[in-house]
This record gives structure tokens, sequence and C-alpha cells, in this order.
């Protein structure tokens, strides 16, 4: 059996580097980590105790070409103020899917990077304000 400590981190592909820095960084605040010097474009990210590491692939695609649908693939990340991280969001002018009262047990929130992965934020529906 695998013995398993937590998720390191999650990849994801992009097309356009500094579009998808202005989002992670700027946006959403994500303190940029130092990268290994590779052959190829991207980023890394801390995000709580595990890492986001951003691949620059001009070939990629996500399988999304519709708006958000929580039901789709996605990563989460746990946040610590469910309505401070909406008005984030929104003042990013970033499109959003709210689901404060999800049957989950934590209130969550959708959106899209701008390579259209999907991220959930949530926060556990007890802590809520």
């Amino acid at each position: 059996m695998i013995q398993t400590e937590s998720i390191h981190h999650v990849s994801l592909a992009i097309t356009d580097l500094e579009k998808a820095k202005h989002f992670y960084g700027t946006v959403l605040g994500l303190a940029e980590l130092d990268r290994p010097n590779f052959d190829f474009p991207g980023a890394w990210y801390q995000v709580g105790s595990q890492q986001l590491h951003l691949i620059v692939d001009p070939d990629s695609e996500t399988l999304r070409t519709s708006g958000i649908n929580s039901r789709h693939g996605h990563f989460a990340i746990r946040v610590k103020d469910y309505y401070q991280t909406l008005v984030t969001l929104k003042e990013g002018e970033i499109d959003v899917v709210t689901k404060p009262d999800s049957k989950s047990g934590f209130a969550q929130i959708f959106c899209m990077d701008p390579d259209h992965n999907l991220i959930e934020f949530n926060v556990n529906q007890t802590n809520m304000n």
C-alpha cells in the first residue's frame, strides 16, 4: 500500500505566462517561488503548504468550452474568509459561481483562470460570518 502524506503540488498547463502570473500572483495574491531553470517557461506558487506549478504549453487546452461548471475537473484551495475571497475576485473582474450553502458542508466559490482551468475556493460553512 502507498502511504501518502499530502498533495505536494498541482500542475496546470497554461498558454500565456504573463496573463497567468497576473491572475495567480496579482489577483489571487499567491507568493511566487523560485523555480528550477527548466528548458520551458513557467512559474511556481506557494498555496498553504502545497504548491501550484504552471507550465507554458502553447498547444494546451482544457476541456472547458462553456462557462463555469462545478462538476468539471478542478482543484480546490481552502481559504480563511469566504466573503473577502469573493470581494477580491470581483475586484479583479473575475467571473464566479458561488455556492455559500453547498451540500458539501463547505461554502464554495468557483472561477476560471485565463486558460479556463477551474478553481474552487472553499471554507467550512461553520466558519462563515
